[in-house]
């Protein structure tokens, strides 16, 4: 393109051009570029008088719009903080306050974002248009996350989990920290946080470990075949017994529940509080083991007995080993 066609561009852009100077640049030669004829046309117009024009046009627009933008977004805060006191001073369940806090400042936010681009002088009626076009792209594009957000809304209106509670899903374990819009944290036994989509929490099965105030405890005990039998069974009983924190209401039972290939089994199922479960459990474990031993009873363990048949041996005797 010459310096002829660059001049034709600016005066369609802008019928009151002075081309004077492009004109000039024209008469130049053929070879002037479209670039040098652009150049010459902005140094003719950046000047300072149109600077200012511009700033008195525009200056006030936008800082009304900067003042309903800083204003908004600060309203908007207070009004969410406002309506999250009224609903927990409501007794809201704080997992559904957590997820209507980012949902309410959310809305408002964009709210004020229209408002602040409404001041411009924007017609914000084909930018609605716009954003729903834009919106829908989105969505068609982030079919995952939008699938986390409708799975958020189930957990805070069904509420299988809430806060503070010991889950299990997809062999993770932890206490769920925070139920956000597209994530659910949870915090690990071993304090190691994990981020779980929460299409991943309702697709899947849940447990719940703290849903009941009262947990079971499953242990299963040995004995070998020539302890006592009811000596065994009254000492796990009184060792049940004598720990407050073993509920009386359900009674904990004491039964012998198998004759295995080397040992006796009873099954020990106390009944505690959730809160104290893994306390209780190990305890019991350790309490056990250690009144077996004084007592004298045995837990027996796998072992083997090997028979080593000697051919040559003057009166035909095997020998036996027992191996543990």
């Amino acid at each position: 393109m010459n310096a002829l066609h660059a001049i034709t561009l600016a005066q369609t852009l802008s019928p009151g051009t002075d081309v004077s100077v492009l004109e000039t640049t024209a008469a130049a030669g053929p070879r002037q570029s479209l670039i040098d004829a652009s150049m010459s046309w902005l140094q003719s117009h950046l000047t300072l008088s149109w600077l200012f024009e511009q700033v008195v046009q525009y200056g006030p627009k936008l800082l009304y719009a900067i003042v309903v933008f800083v204003i908004g977004k600060w309203l908007a805060r207070i009004v969410t903080s406002a309506m999250i006191r009224g609903a927990r001073k409501a007794k809201v369940d704080e997992t559904l306050l957590g997820f209507l806090n980012n949902l309410i400042y959310m809305l408002l936010f964009t709210l004020v974002c229209v408002a602040a681009v409404e001041s411009l002088g924007v017609d914000t009626t084909g930018l609605t248009a716009v954003l729903a076009a834009t919106g829908f792209a989105i969505g068609f594009a982030l079919q995952g996350s939008l699938g986390n957000l409708a799975a958020g809304v189930m957990l805070v209106f069904f509420k299988p989990f809430r806060v503070g509670d010991v889950v299990e899903i997809e062999s993770l374990t932890g206490t769920v920290v925070e139920i956000q819009i597209c994530n659910t944290v949870l915090l690990t036994l071993d304090n190691v946080r994990i981020i779980v989509p929460n299409s991943k929490m309702t697709d899947g099965t849940i447990k719940n470990y703290s849903a009941e105030p009262q947990r079971r405890i499953d242990l299963v005990v040995g004995c070998g075949y020539n302890d006592n039998l009811k000596a065994v069974k009254k000492l796990l009983q009184d060792i049940l017994a004598q720990d407050a924190r073993v509920l009386q209401s359900p009674e904990p039972v004491v039964a012998v529940s198998e004759l295995g290939d080397s040992s006796v089994n009873f099954v020990v199922r106390p009944w505690v509080s959730s809160r104290e479960y893994w306390a209780v459990r190990f305890d019991l474990t350790e309490r056990i083991k250690l009144a077996f031993d004084e007592h004298g009873f045995t837990i027996p363990f796998p072992s083997q007995d090997l028979f080593l048949h000697h051919p040559g041996a003057a009166d035909g005797a095997s020998t036996i080993l027992k191996a543990a």
